[in-house]
């Protein structure tokens, strides 16, 4: 220990050590060296008690400035949000704008009545009065290999099945052999029609917006249907039967 600590505790120069925290440090230390209990002193000798240090702040951010700054960063937070949404939005609004420059669709297998059948002694039409604005320039025709939909029930022939869909409903349906003949979500609105013979499963789900005819007669679908889901079997007459486990 350094001769000027050793003095200052034997002369209870307690003000020379600092705070009496450094003071009783001191003092045990000395007692160790010493090999002495100086628990004793430690109680009799006027040391101080150790106070804690008390903690007092400097610095004070008003709640003006405090505001300032939470409306700042909330600004700085709207601001990066435009800058990012909208040059997505510009580039995005081309596709929602462009319904006016959407083609039509044609099915190959219907002939636009605007287009004239070359022969035949059919009269030249008489030419349309002119116009001074310019014409506008029509939207391009494109082909389209999906058949015109046309009614079940004048192409149905007898026996036929036919599916009515009042609402989405996925189905599951197998030809005879095996082989599946349509497995997809049909939208509200289509129909379905199969000779007989043609089908030999279906599975319908949603069954309860799905209309089942046979031979333009309505089929209860009830007997086959569980959690609105409809499994049947289709016999080579176009009947429905339950699937047989």
């Amino acid at each position: 220990m350094p001769v000027q600590v050793v003095r200052s505790l034997e002369e209870e120069q307690w003000q020379r050590l600092g705070a009496p925290v450094f003071v009783r440090g001191q003092l045990r230390s000395y007692a160790r060296l010493l090999k002495v209990d100086i628990n004793d002193l430690l109680e009799q000798a006027h040391i101080g008690p150790v106070v804690p240090p008390q903690l007092v702040s400097h610095t004070h951010t008003p709640r003006a400035r405090r505001i300032a700054e939470s409306l700042g960063r909330r600004a700085l937070y709207v601001g990066i949000t435009a800058v990012l949404a909208v040059p997505v939005w510009f580039a995005t609004r081309g596709h929602f704008d462009g319904t006016a420059n959407t083609p039509n669709t044609a099915s190959l297998d219907v002939i636009p009545a605007a287009v004239p059948v070359a022969g035949g002694d059919t009269p030249p039409a008489a030419p349309a009065p002119v116009s001074s604005e310019p014409p506008k320039p029509a939207a391009p025709y494109l082909a389209s290999l999906t058949p015109v939909p046309r009614p079940a029930s004048a192409a149905a022939p007898a026996g036929a099945l036919t599916l009515q869909f009042k609402g989405d409903s996925w189905v599951d349906i197998a030809a005879p052999d095996g082989t599946t003949v349509e497995k997809a979500l049909v939208k509200s609105g289509e129909t379905r029609s199969f000779t007989p013979g043609q089908v030999a499963r279906m599975v319908l789900g949603n069954a309860s917006a799905v209309e089942v005819q046979q031979g333009g007669t309505i089929v209860d679908l009830s007997p086959y249907q569980r959690a609105n889901v409809a499994r049947f079997t289709v016999s080579s007459d176009g009947s429905v039967a339950p699937v047989s486990h």
